[in-house]
Order: C-alpha cells, then structure tokens, then sequence
C-alpha cells in the first residue's frame, strides 16, 4: 500500500505542501495499520532535516511500515506534477547522500527500507544527472530507487531504467509512478527492471467526481432518490463490507 502525502492532504482538506505535519500522518498510518498487515510504502517528501529524519524512520519502523521514500528537493514542497509555477530546487548530492545516510545509522532492524526518489527527470536535468544521482544515493546505502517523471510517455522511463541497470546496479529495487505515462502496463514496466508500480492517486481521484455528481443530484432534486439509485451502494454492502 502507497500511504501518499499528496492523498492524505486532500483527505484533510489541505495543500500537498507539508501543510499536513508528521504526527496527523502517523495516525493516518496507525488507523490503517489496524485493520490491514498489508506491506506499506510511506511517502516522506523530502524528509525533512537529517536530524528530524532519524526520528521519522524509527516512528515508521516502530509502526510496523515497511519503507519510506523520501525525494532530492529542497524548500517549500509543491506536487511534481504541478504545472503552474514549480519552481521547485533540488538537494545537492552531497546533502541528500548525507540524509540517507543518517536514516539507514537510525534504524533499529535490517528489514525497513529507505527509497530515495530522484527528482531529475522532472526538472528537465536530463537522463546523465539522474544516473549520477542514483548512484550516488544507492553507495550511501539507500536500499532502493524511485525514479519519477512527468512526460507523457514512458519513453525516458523506460531508458533511464536500462541504463541503471546496466551502469549501477542488477538487483536494486526500482519503483515508478506511471501517473503520467499511464499507457505502459506492469508487465512492460518488469521486463526492464522495474519492481515496483505504485497507482499514487486514481482511487482518490475516481472518488471526488463520484461524490460531487452526487451531491449535485441532492441538490438539484431537493432529495436523495436519484442520487441513491444513479451513485450509491446499497446501505447492506456497506455495512457489509466494513
């Protein structure tokens, strides 16, 4: 499971701009660690301060989370995929490598992992950059890669995941955000390399038009009827279901 931040703010009704502080997303995590052993995957932006990010990692690890993944930039946080006005920077390698690093020397167990996500696709820095980063992060310790884009295809994807493959390392584990470039399947995406696929926001994003046409048929027929009929499970499957 993908806990993401972007998800978790909107729920809140706040910005994706870590508006949305670190103990409210952990009792998001608790809650869903209650009812579900299922592996989870924990978006940490860009983790904060080396030193507040040691205590993030053993808050998760002591949670029962399985991974976090935290990104190269630096600032005020805005969506990768925010098309107006990113103005966005990236962490230096230095600096980064460094945050890694203090998070791998906090964990208690060999069984959390710490992603670094690479952020260099989508500042338009090129393929080399990301490569030099990557390596960078994986000597540092960090346990596995996201590499993140915002083109229109897989294309750059697809080329940066063989090259690294191939320049730095066989066997890291690799995940992607195909929000994008959502053409290319699974099956395409593992037969580079890739290992794993993370669908970040549809569920969320398929929910919102659901409960705004809803609310719009109540208003507009002064009744719930039509919008029970047209939009919402039976009462039973709910009850059911939970």
């Amino acid at each position: 499971m993908w806990l993401s931040s972007l998800t978790d703010s909107t729920l809140k009704g706040k910005p994706d701009n870590e508006s949305v502080d670190v103990t409210s997303r952990l009792r998001t995590v608790n809650d869903i660690l209650e009812i579900t052993t299922k592996p989870i995957i924990y978006d940490g932006d860009s983790g904060g301060l080396p030193e507040h990010f040691s205590f993030l990692v053993r808050s998760l690890e002591r949670l029962g989370v399985s991974a976090v993944i935290i990104e190269d930039k630096i600032g005020l946080k805005q969506n990768s995929l925010f098309e107006t006005g990113n103005v966005q920077q990236q962490a230096s390698i230095e600096d980064q490598c460094h945050k890694i690093r203090v998070g791998k020397q906090a964990q208690i167990t060999e069984d959390f992992m710490i992603f670094a996500r690479c952020e260099s696709l989508i500042m338009n820095k090129g393929e080399d950059e990301a490569i030099a980063r990557c390596k960078a992060y994986c000597e540092a310790g960090a346990d596995g890669i996201m590499i993140h884009s915002k083109a229109k295809t897989p294309d750059e994807i697809i080329s940066f995941v063989k090259r690294f493959r191939a320049e730095v390392s066989g066997d890291t584990p690799i995940a992607v955000v195909p929000s994008t470039y959502s053409q290319v399947t699974e099956d395409e995406l593992a037969s580079i390399g890739v290992n794993i696929v993370i669908y970040a926001n549809q569920l969320l994003r398929a929910a919102y038009p659901a409960m705004k046409a809803c609310a719009e048929r109540i208003l507009a027929c002064g009744r719930c009827q039509e919008a029970s009929a047209e939009f919402c499970m039976p009462i039973k499957e709910i009850l059911t279901l939970i």
